[in-house]
């Protein structure tokens, strides 16, 4: 070769490779197939060259946005959405070489955090099916508009700001992969609205609530330890429980993402956490998502962990935890509980993933619905308890958010009482209507033989109890217990 062709051989690549390095790379959450957040300015960021500019165009709008990397080649613009619409769309990212985006729909977007039982798919897991799968597969066709993007479960040290991952389109090919709890949601969503629903599924089975706090929350809030041995240590053989890493690898990808709230079920492996620690950490934990996702106050709509065994199912350890997640639901702000106590079979004692996904889905969709879309008449409360009154060896136990009804008025199973020994014991309860606006006016009465002098009253307040109280809304009755012993 020539010193003549031997230098245009050299030019040639390295125009080539100005040219490869030149070229926008997008995150692989902003791809083909994506739902962007409607009527709001969605956020687009990805990286090029350092001081270079980036035009975007969509196909809805005339208007373009441009943004100039900075040194380390990021850029990020705000673009601004229409209503929602299951009309296919383009985005276009130009910085001279274009790259083009389609089939993206606008519509609505929720995050489905937590651990396994958000984390399991339509397909379930091995020995833990989903109540009607089948039917539900087959009945994919008819969700084009349901899309779904799952997060690798990634454990990180560092926070990661990208993750190998891609929207999928629901279809009966493609729906088994997708969370269950947050297909159930996004299908009755996109039913209901009559538009696209995305969710971003970014969970880890069996994970902490202290997995998802940064470094900075771990190091002022608990005693965990933040360093690589440390952390290792402290969690051996459960890699799963381990704080810090599976936020930095499977949520942090996500932050830059516009969405409309986060959906949340978790607990399990918090279990036997002592006193308010779980709800004080849980808030925190909605505190810095909100603070990252920077979007104000976004929904957090959460599930209260159902009815298993833990080694003893008259063990209140999992009881307390319940108690925990109904008090982070009055502390932290615009979230709110969905009950499961009534959303496990007797058979599945030992089931850690029961098979009624759709009802805890759709309970969300129902909270979304009225909190969030004016569907004021969708009722969405499981009833709680309000106050008690003792009389004559009885118990008069009021409830709140009953939506004008209780679910039965006999054979009222659940219930237990005890007097000061702190014994308690199985009680009798029944629906109680004194007419003409009496004193006690209605109210579920309890009673045991045991308990002469009774003075505190629980409510499925066992590890595994499955009550029958429900309101007019066919929700569960919350369990409760109204001792501090």
């Amino acid at each position: 070769m020539t010193m003549m062709r031997r230098l245009i051989f050299v030019m040639t690549l390295a125009a080539l490779a100005m040219t490869a390095e030149a070229k926008v790379r997008l995150p692989h959450m902003i791809g083909d197939n994506m739902v962007v957040q409607q009527q709001t300015e969605v956020r687009l960021w990805g990286w090029d060259k350092p001081k270079q500019k980036v035009t975007v165009t969509t196909s809805w709008s005339t208007e373009q946005a441009t943004a100039t990397t900075d040194k380390d080649g990021r850029w990020l613009v705000k673009v601004k959405t229409p209503k929602a619409s299951f009309e296919p769309q383009t985005i276009t990212f130009d910085d001279g070489e274009a790259v083009s985006i389609s089939n993206v729909l606008v519509g609505e977007v929720w995050v489905c955090a937590g651990q396994s039982n958000m984390e399991m798919p339509v397909k379930g897991f091995g020995n833990c099916p989903v109540e009607d799968h089948n039917e539900v597969i087959l009945d994919a066709v008819n969700h084009p508009g349901v899309r779904s993007l799952k997060i690798p479960s990634t454990m990180r040290m560092e926070p990661q700001d990208d993750a190998q991952c891609q929207w999928q389109v629901c279809s009966p090919l493609t729906v088994g992969e997708f969370s269950a709890t947050g297909y159930f949601f996004a299908r009755l969503l996109s039913k209901s609205l009559n538009m696209p629903v995305g969710i971003i599924e970014a969970n880890k089975g069996g994970s902490r609530v202290e997995s998802w706090l940064t470094k900075e929350n771990l190091q002022k809030h608990t005693q965990e330890p933040t360093d690589t041995m440390g952390i290792v240590n402290f969690k051996p053989e459960y890699d799963y429980q381990r704080a810090l890493l599976w936020g930095n690898g499977t949520f942090n990808p996500i932050l830059n993402y516009t969405v409309k709230g986060i959906l949340f079920y978790q607990g399990c492996s918090n279990v036997g956490d002592p006193g308010n620690q779980y709800s004080e950490r849980l808030k925190l934990l909605v505190e810095q998502w909100r603070g990252q996702f920077g979007l104000g106050e976004i929904p957090f709509y959460f599930v209260e962990i159902a009815p298993f065994h833990y080694d003893n199912v008259n063990a209140d350890n999992a009881a307390r935890l319940r108690e925990q997640q109904y008090r982070a639901q009055q502390i932290i702000p615009n979230s709110s509980l969905v009950s499961t106590n009534d959303l496990v079979y007797p058979y599945e004692t030992t089931q850690i993933h029961p098979a009624q996904k759709r009802q805890v889905g759709e309970r969300l969709a129902y909270t979304a619905l009225n909190r969030d879309y004016g569907f004021e008449q969708v009722w969405y409360k499981s009833s709680s308890f309000k106050d008690m009154t003792v009389k004559d060896g009885k118990v008069y136990i009021h409830l709140q958010d009953e939506y004008g009804a209780m679910s039965r008025f006999e054979d009222i199973v659940g219930f237990e009482v005890a007097g000061d020994d702190r014994v308690f014991h199985p009680a009798h309860a029944q629906h109680f209507w004194q007419p003409g606006g009496g004193y006690w006016d209605e109210a579920i009465v309890v009673s045991s033989p045991e308990v002469a002098k009774p003075v505190a009253v629980r409510y499925c307040f066992k590890n595994f109890q499955i009550g029958n109280v429900k309101n007019g809304a066919g929700l569960p009755l919350f369990p409760f217990r109204t001792d501090n012993w």
